[in-house]
C-alpha cells in the first residue's frame, strides 16, 4: 500500500458503512446515519455510533436522518458528508491524499443512483474510484471463484435490499436486486404488533424481535417475549407478548418474495451454470443471512444446499477491498467503471 494513495473498501449499506483497508483488514463498522440540526442550512452534529447513540434523546431542533434508501443515495449532501467523514476517521484526520477506493453498489440501480454514488464519494475526497456491484464484491469477500469459468451463487440480504446472482468470469451472468430486506422485515413486525397488539413500536424494538424470535423454519417450540411501546389508544407506555409463532408467519411474506426472486434467477441461469451451483451450493451474506434457519429454508425451497458465509457482514467490504489492492482485476467484471472528475 503506498503512502500517498491507501487502498480503501467501502461497503456503503442502508444500515451500516464498513471499511476494509489494505493490510489493516476492517478498521471501521458505523450505523450510516446522521444527526442533523437547522433547517435549510443544516449542521450536521453526529454520524455513525455518535448519531446512534442520540436517537430518542435528541434535543428539540435535532433529527436523525438515513442518507441510504434501499441501497441507494436518498440525501446527496449528507451522504457526501458521512462518506468525507469515515475516511477520515479511517486514515486518520492527518491523512490528505487521495484514496484509491472502490465503493459497492446494488446491481440494477439507475443510471442517476450511479452517478449520485460517483458523485458523493468524489466529493468526499476518493479520487482513484471505482464503483462495483454489491454481489460480486461480496462473492469475492467469502472466496467464490468469482473469475474462474465456473458458476458461483450469492445471495446478499441487506438492510434495504437483496441482490442475487450468479457469477462467472468476472461478472454476473443472471442476477435480481430486491429493494427489500431486514429493514422490510422490521417494518412487517411493527405494523402487525400495531394492528395486533394495539401497540406502537420503534425500529429498534422490531428489530430486537426479529433477532430474538424471528426465524426462516416453523419454531419447533414457542418461545414468548415481552416488548414496550405505546398504546394506541390511550397513548401511554405499555407492554405486551409476542411469541416465535407470531413473527414467523409475520415474516413469510418478506421471506417469500427473496424465495421467489433465488428461484427466478436459478431459472434463467445455462444449465453448465447451474450444474455448478448444484454442486458448490448457494451462499447467503450480509446482516439478515443471519436468521435464524434461513440457509434450511433456502436449501429445502430450491434443492441446493445452502451455507451462511463466513464472516457474512464483513464479505461486501472485504471484496471491494481486495479489489482496490488489486485494480487490474476491475477490468475484468463486466459492469465496473472507473469514476471520472
Amino acid at each position: 500500500m503506498g503512502f500517498f494513495s491507501p487502498e480503501i473498501g467501502i461497503d456503503l449499506g442502508t444500515n451500516n458503512v464498513l471499511f476494509y483497508v489494505a493490510d489493516k483488514g476492517i478498521v471501521l463498522r458505523e450505523p450510516s446515519l446522521v444527526v442533523v440540526s437547522g433547517g435549510e442550512k443544516r449542521v450536521v452534529q453526529a454520524v455513525g455510533e455518535e448519531a446512534r447513540q442520540l436517537l430518542g434523546r435528541m434535543p428539540q431542533g435535532f433529527r436523525a436522518v438515513w442518507p441510504i434508501r434501499e441501497g441507494v443515495i436518498a440525501d446527496f449532501d449528507l451522504a457526501a458528508s458521512m462518506l468525507r467523514y469515515f475516511i477520515r476517521r479511517a486514515l486518520g484526520v492527518n491523512y490528505l491524499g487521495k484514496p484509491r477506493t472502490v465503493l459497492t453498489i446494488p446491481s440494477g440501480v439507475t443510471s442517476m443512483e450511479r452517478r449520485a454514488h460517483e458523485e458523493a464519494l468524489l466529493r468526499a475526497g476518493g479520487k482513484l474510484s471505482y464503483i462495483v456491484e454489491g454481489a460480486i464484491a461480496s462473492a469475492l469477500g467469502c472466496g467464490l471463484p468469482v473469475y474462474e469459468p465456473q458458476g458461483s451463487m450469492i445471495v446478499n440480504i441487506g438492510g434495504g435490499t437483496t441482490e442475487i446472482a450468479v457469477v462467472s468470469l468476472g461478472a454476473a451472468v443472471v442476477g435480481k436486486t430486491l429493494r427489500i430486506g431486514g429493514n422490510a422485515m422490521d417494518a412487517a413486525i411493527a405494523a402487525y404488533v400495531k394492528k395486533e397488539k394495539n401497540l406502537l413500536i420503534g425500529d429498534r424494538t422490531a428489530e430486537d424481535i426479529k433477532i430474538d424470535l424471528g426465524g426462516a423454519m416453523a419454531p419447533a417450540e414457542t418461545q414468548k417475549a415481552m416488548m414496550r411501546g405505546r398504546d394506541v389508544v390511550t397513548g401511554l407506555p405499555r407492554t405486551a407478548s409476542l411469541d416465535t409463532d407470531e413473527v414467523y408467519e409475520v415474516l413469510q411474506e418478506p421471506l417469500r418474495e427473496i424465495m421467489a426472486a433465488i428461484l427466478w434467477v436459478l431459472e434463467r441461469t445455462p444449465p453448465e451454470l447451474g450444474a455448478d451451483v448444484m454442486r458448490g451450493g448457494i451462499y447467503l451474506t450480509g446482516g439478515m443471512s443471519q436468521l435464524t434457519g434461513l440457509d434450511q429454508f433456502v436449501a429445502a425451497e430450491t434443492g441446493i444446499p445452502a451455507q451462511v458465509a463466513r464472516n457474512p457482514l464483513d464479505c461486501a467490504a472485504l471484496g471491494a477491498g481486495y479489489l482496490a489492492a488489486n485494480l487490474e482485476l476491475l477490468g475484468r467484471i463486466g459492469k465496473n467503471h472507473p469514476l471520472t472528475e
